[in-house]
């Protein structure tokens, strides 16, 4: 089943909710390195290939939702390639590494979308033969199902939670997201705002700057950000990327210990800052569970066992059963929230 979802207003959504950044272990010249491995385009029984294109290589959160897709594949007899961009997080970046596995006939495709729209295009010439399309992590426009990591408000209202914890339920705080197009950041951003606005009274967002999820540019927005409003108190990043980057500077600055952080992040990532108290506590899910989901959820379009429409079942592995709910999409849980109680407990 195609979906074609009605543009969503700007305070729900400026698109559905990830962040963040890539995978590791395709080509950057169209993913020429993926093959079909078994059944090809269409449902029906058979194995599944399923190319996997994260918003740009190279990013952990991206690798461990990869290697859950992969582990996944394994479980139920297919093959994953992972392909796409590296360095560049345009709008229009995956398009080429979507055309070049509909040119290969591959069952399907899991992609954590650069843009809402941009990507509609090369996806409909996928779904008009038969490939079957599941977005993760960010969503589109256009698309078969949409495996989100958390309930959207759940995971905006977790960091915002968080700030106000962290800077006493007062002061002026800063967002720094990823890509100014990426649909998940901001779905959570406006979703952010709107509870601020309604139970945070004395807590004012100054700014919201974007790092492109690059580690070098974010972290820059930060000095930037820091430079710019000197009587900030807290900085929330919605994104893997950002958050490492902005834990940096924070850690070898004067601000460290004076200006909070927190948002969503990797913990492998995260525990040194965690450990020289730079950071208090932040949230996320677990990738490679989120990988697992998609995988599972890909295979389950391309066997015939779903068709995405609400109310379809199908069972995800160790993880149990989902249900397909309103619009296409399977939620995979609740976000979770990593401090110094726990964060040794996790490797990704």
């Amino acid at each position: 089943m195609k979906i074609k979802k009605r543009r969503l207003s700007a305070l729900a959504v400026l698109a559905l909710t990830a962040s963040v950044a890539l995978t590791a272990c395709g080509s950057d010249d169209g993913g020429d390195d993926g093959d079909d491995g078994g059944s090809g385009g269409g449902g029906g029984g058979g194995s599944s290939s399923i190319t996997m294109i994260p918003k740009s290589l190279g990013n952990p959160y991206f690798e461990a939702s990869t290697a859950g897709s992969q582990r996944a594949a394994e479980e139920f007899g297919g093959q994953v390639d992972e392909v796409g961009p590296t360095g560049d997080a345009g709008p229009d970046s995956q398009v080429p590494f979507i055309q070049t596995a509909t040119q290969q006939g591959v069952g399907a495709l899991v992609v954590s979308a650069n843009d809402p729209t941009a990507l509609c295009d090369s996806i409909e010439q996928a779904q008009d033969v038969d490939i079957k399309v599941v977005t993760f992590d960010s969503d589109t426009e256009c698309r078969d199902l949409f495996v989100s990591q958390a309930d959207a408000q759940g995971i905006a209202t977790k960091q915002i939670e968080l700030i106000a914890d962290q800077i006493g339920g007062a002061g002026d705080i800063a967002i720094l997201s990823a890509a100014a197009n990426a649909t998940n950041q901001n779905e959570w951003i406006g979703l952010m705002e709107e509870d601020l606005e309604a139970n945070y009274p004395d807590i004012n967002l100054v700014d919201t700057v974007y790092g492109d999820d690059d580690d070098q540019k974010s972290f820059d927005e930060t000095a930037a950000l820091l430079r710019a409003n000197p009587d900030l108190k807290g900085i929330v990043s919605p994104t893997t990327v950002g958050i490492a980057a902005a834990a940096r500077y924070l850690s070898t600055s004067e601000f460290k210990g004076k200006v909070a952080l927190t948002g969503l992040g990797a913990p492998s990532q995260m525990k040194t800052f965690i450990d020289d108290g730079t950071v208090t506590a932040f949230a996320l899910w677990n990738p490679d569970d989120l990988g697992y989901l998609a995988a599972f959820a890909a295979d389950a379009l391309v066997k015939g066992d779903i068709s995405g429409e609400e109310g379809d079942t199908f069972t995800a592995g160790d993880l149990g059963d989902y249900t397909v709910g309103a619009d296409g999409v399977v939620v995979l849980g609740d976000p979770y929230v990593f401090d110094s109680s726990n964060i040794d407990e996790f490797d990704f």
